[in-house]
């Protein structure tokens, strides 16, 4: 699966998402590193990529169309929680279930918006 990792995800998930052999793109270290919203979002989709945030913001995008949109909202985020509730987004859905979808996971449930007629 192609995913782009917004920089506010911990590099040992990135890591393990690539162990996973999935295609990571991760902004750190590059160009790209440090651009708004907009533009990764411009770049997810010109990437066609399933976009991996903690940036709840990405939630209004849900109505576009897009390659798939993982938000990890939690209300005291640290590394380990974050990379937990990654991989288990990642194992629970296949690389079909994500266009168009929006998954949010909490610290103990996930919201799904699944997709919709566009």
């Amino acid at each position: 699966m192609r995913i782009l990792v917004d920089e506010n995800i911990p590099k040992i998930t990135v890591q393990a998402i690539i162990d996973l052999n999935h295609d990571v793109l991760d902004v750190r270290g590059t160009p790209e590193e440090g651009i708004n919203d907009q533009q990764l979002w411009q770049l997810a989709q010109s990437e066609t990529r399933l976009l991996i945030s903690t940036d709840k913001g990405f939630a209004h995008r849900r109505f576009e169309s897009h390659y798939g949109i993982l938000l990890i909202v939690l209300h005291q985020p640290n590394r380990q929680k974050i990379h937990e509730r990654v991989l288990k987004a990642l194992t629970q859905f296949g690389e079909s279930d994500w266009p168009n979808q929006l998954v949010i996971m909490r610290d103990a449930v996930q919201s799904l918006f699944p997709p919709r007629e566009l």
